[in-house]
């Protein structure tokens, strides 16, 4: 099967909502505020620090926008990678982030559960948000939640559409309330209105030392934030004159999200005092909608917690599609077993590409409930898409050593100068951010080793290293001219 046999259906808006939904969610009302946990005295500089973490990622995003023009192809960075770069290195780096994005569908989608559990509390329904509580339903609920969209997924692109543009719509409206409220009240405000509502009395903490390697810690986590944009690349087997939407839809998904972050996380820390916040991220878990609800009556608080949970939910149909088809082009190219192509009759979908992809997130659900802190879920996303990004960098500063015919078909940027000085900055800035999140990390105290996420991420990277090499040497022994093969365009 070739990528010919995917249907050309997503438009600019489809792949714009597919990078929207893959960017925010937990991203932006769970992460900006349950980092005063995770890195403890980050205090009144998260918004800095978010803004900070775009500079990677902007960079990476060009030099995504570059390769597509030449690449339109499902899966993405994997195909600009082994096919600009290395084979070994594409298909690594793609396994990790594979397994780092599948491991994340799994995290939001048992994250989202505690949302639902507010709406019933914001309506009194005490019964049922206790219910949500309970383990096994927050488990079983998740899994839904996981299988209805792979079963959407595999209905096709005009499916996948009609599905993730209206909720992304529904979404920055819900949330607008959020960004509306936080600028209207005054810490003040919130203060009188805790003490009304519970009696405690707390007091705004005010400015706090800045710190640089918090600081610096903070921005790499927050890097995540910023993720998901890479999911347009990988649908660029399904989308309409892909040399020219794909960059499009890429760029305006970063000045959409990045413009929506910066506003809602100032929003929220306008009026929600960053010590209070802190002192509640220690006691559990917080969302942007549940600090809101001591200032806003009930009905609204229900409006912004569905906001927040329909963000939420948002991720999982567009990063299903993202890794889908990355084990797609894998199975195209030979290093994944070749069933795996096959198309839906119907659909014209990749759906077991899309099934495995379910049961992987699946795992990351049961993982999340059993490590009792999704903060390693996001942290292994975090290596695995730095070291991607950073591939993706290299790639634009050797594509023209490596494979000069594909290199002449990239379209933005036409000067070797200008790509060059892309690919160097973006190849020494995401080293830096990936130094200081593995130096967090192993620095990091916790019960044992496999809750760091540097070591599983290096045995992942071991397991894709052993599948290529048996893949890779199988593929040579049959007589497959491997230099042709990874020289082309699948």
């Amino acid at each position: 099967m070739s990528n010919s046999s995917l249907s050309r259906q997503l438009g600019l808006m489809g792949l714009i909502a597919t990078g929207v939904c893959s960017m925010l969610g937990a991203s932006i009302n769970v992460v900006p505020f349950m980092i005063q946990r995770h890195v403890p005295g980050i205090g009144p500089y998260v918004l800095h620090a978010f803004i900070f973490a775009a500079i990677p990622a902007i960079l990476a995003a060009v030099a995504y926008s570059m390769l597509a023009t030449a690449m339109p192809r499902a899966g993405g960075s994997y195909i600009y990678a082994s096919r600009g770069l290395n084979p070994y290195l594409g298909f690594v780096a793609s396994f990790s982030q594979w397994f780092g994005l599948s491991i994340v569908i799994g995290v939001v989608a048992y994250v989202t559960i505690p949302f639902l559990r507010d709406i019933a509390l914001a309506l009194q329904w005490e019964e049922m948000a206790s219910a949500l509580n309970t383990g096994l339903i927050r488990v079983a609920l998740a899994l839904i939640l996981v299988w209805v969209f792979v079963w959407v997924n595999i209905r096709g692109a005009k499916s996948y559409e009609k599905t993730v543009i209206p909720l992304m719509v529904l979404m920055f409206l819900m949330g607008g309330v959020v960004i509306i409220a936080g600028f209207i009240f005054s810490s003040t405000d919130f203060i009188q209105s805790v003490f009304e509502k519970t009696g405690q009395q707390i007091s705004d903490a005010g400015k706090q030392p800045f710190h640089l390697p918090t600081f610096l810690s903070a921005a790499a986590l927050l890097f995540a934030s910023f993720i998901g944009f890479d999911s347009i690349a990988q649908a660029g087997g399904e989308a309409k004159e892909p040399t020219k939407k794909l960059p499009l839809a890429i760029g305006l998904t970063i000045l959409i999200v990045g413009g929506y972050y910066m506003l809602f996380t100032a929003a929220v820390y306008h009026t929600v005092p960053w010590s209070f916040v802190a002192e509640q991220a220690m006691q559990g878990d917080i969302t942007a909608p549940g600090l809101l609800s001591y200032l806003l009556p009930s009905w609204l608080t229900v409006i912004i917690v569905g906001g927040a949970a329909i963000a939420l939910v948002n991720d999982l149909p567009a990063m299903l599609l993202s890794v889908s088809r990355l084990m797609f082009a894998w199975a195209e190219d030979g290093i994944f077993p070749h069933g795996i192509t096959k198309i839906h009759p119907r659909f014209q979908t990749p759906y077991l590409a899309i099934i495995l992809s379910g049961l992987m997130a699946s795992v990351g659900i049961l993982g999340s409930h059993f490590a009792g802190n999704f903060f390693l879920g996001i942290d292994i996303m975090v290596t695995s898409m730095m070291v991607n990004f950073l591939l993706m960098c290299l790639t634009l500063l050797f594509i023209e050593k490596v494979n000069p015919k594909l290199a002449e078909d990239i379209t933005i940027f036409k000067s070797k100068a200008k790509r060059r000085f892309i690919g160097f900055t973006g190849t020494l800035v995401l080293l830096f951010f990936l130094f200081i999140h593995t130096l967090k990390d192993l620095q990091s105290q916790t019960e044992a080793w496999y809750f760091h996420s540097t070591p599983i991420w290096l045995i992942v990277m071991a397991l894709a290293s052993l599948i290529f090499y048996v893949k890779f040497s199988s593929m040579k022994k049959n007589g497959v001219d491997t230099k042709k093969l990874f020289q082309q365009l699948p």
